[in-house]
């Protein structure tokens, strides 16, 4: 009797415990106080769009869930009916965090969306529990909503656009945009040194993405390669949490109309060994990698069949010092081979067009860091300006269809 008094005691003991500590659990959910309102700091903007696929990038002060709702252009209103939702998720879990980036798929080709971001703050989590607070949403009630549209290989024709070497100077790029047609124009291309070195998330909006999304990068695709000045600071690490692509890495290749572009990540401009990085840069490695990409890519059917082939990269690859070296050992042979119609650089802060020769069987036309490269194809034509800020044409290429 007393053993099984014992034990009843026991019992009741172990509930009122585990009660008690599910209760303190529970009670023990951190929460915030916070110093502003939960917001969207910046964005939303696009990321590697394609024939049907794209990805949406934005910022919010604090940490949240995220998410878009699509809908079709049909001439409903947004709030016709309620659209389909697609969250920021990892691995069966919806991402919390201050960085919010939805990949959408399954989309129709050359197919105009319009799009909504979303995002509420999550103010405790604590095991299972999850404390909301505020949400936040771009405008669809009083204006127009965000719209993109989607790659198409059959498109006829496209123009498209290319900066580089801004080094933060956002005032600049704004002058070289404030004439551009966006109705007119199919993607822009940001070919490396958008900053000088990388320090905080702030400083990478401050110095140029908040004017690209004021601008243009919430609606026209912004295609990025990576420079080498990315590659510089203490927040370089994080270059690809707001520059995602959906393979991971930050070269790739896509087509629009009859134009397919191989984008590169053209690395530092000196031997990794060298002073300036400090022993932090290991990118011959890396380009070894690109390359064996490289070979594999040109064999793509989309690369294959397409009109015009244009490679974009920061650095050009008749440089004398070590990174331009490198290109031109590892990935001029490939792209001789290919068919590769001209290269697209910055780098060098001047306007240079350059002829095939050398051991290069493709012309490569370099960009200044005053300079936008304005492209278009017209037919068997591929034309390009290099227009300065007084919008003048101070280049003009023309490349014909090798058919």
């Amino acid at each position: 009797m007393m053993k099984k008094l014992l034990y009843f005691s026991l019992a009741l003991f172990l509930i009122y415990v585990t009660g008690n500590s599910q209760e303190i659990y529970y009670d023990t959910v951190e929460m915030t106080v916070p110093d502003e309102p939960f917001l969207m700091a910046h964005g939303p903007y696009l990321q590697h769009l394609g024939e049907t696929a794209v990805t949406f990038v934005w910022i919010t002060n604090r940490e949240g869930i995220g998410w878009i709702e699509l809908a079709p252009d049909d001439g409903t209103h947004f709030y016709h009916k309620e659209r389909p939702k697609f969250f920021a998720a990892s691995h069966g879990l919806k991402s919390v965090s201050s960085v919010h980036t939805v990949r959408i798929a399954n989309l129709e080709p050359g197919t105009k969306y319009r799009y909504r971001a979303y995002s509420q703050e999550v103010t405790g989590y604590s095991g299972t529990r999850v404390e909301y607070g505020n949400t936040v949403a771009t405008n669809v009630y009083r204006s127009v909503p965000l719209e993109f549209v989607t790659n198409d290989h059959t498109k006829s024709d496209i123009n498209f656009l290319m900066l580089s070497d801004i080094h933060g100077n956002d005032h600049v790029m704004e002058a070289l945009l404030q004439d551009i047609e966006w109705g007119n124009t199919d993607l822009v291309f940001f070919n490396g040194d958008m900053y000088g070195h990388l320090e905080s998330r702030e400083q990478l909006f401050d110095d140029f993405m908040d004017k690209a999304v004021d601008i243009f990068a919430g609606e026209i695709p912004m295609y990025y390669a990576r420079g080498n000045h990315e590659a510089r600071g203490n927040y370089a690490h994080n270059f690809f949490d707001y520059f995602p692509s959906p393979t991971g890495d930050l070269y790739y290749m896509f087509r629009q109309g009859p134009v397919s572009f191989l984008v590169f990540d053209s690395g530092e401009d000196k031997p990794d060994s060298d002073i300036e990085y400090y022993g932090i840069a290991a990118f011959d490695e890396y380009m070894a990698q690109q390359a064996e990409w490289l070979n594999e890519v040109i064999r793509d059917d989309d690369f294959l069949n397409s009109k015009f082939k244009v490679v974009v990269i920061h650095i050009p690859p008749y440089h004398p010092w070590h990174g331009a070296r490198r290109i031109y050992d590892k990935f001029v042979p490939v792209l001789n081979d290919a068919g590769v119609d001209i290269m697209l650089c910055g780098h060098r802060h001047r306007v240079f067009y350059q002829e095939p020769g050398d051991g290069i069987a493709f012309p490569v036309l370099e960009n200044a860091h005053n300079t936008l490269l304005k492209a278009r194809t017209e037919g068997d034509r591929l034309i390009l300006d290099i227009i300065n800020l007084d919008g003048e044409i101070v280049e003009s290429v023309v490349i014909e269809a090798n058919n």
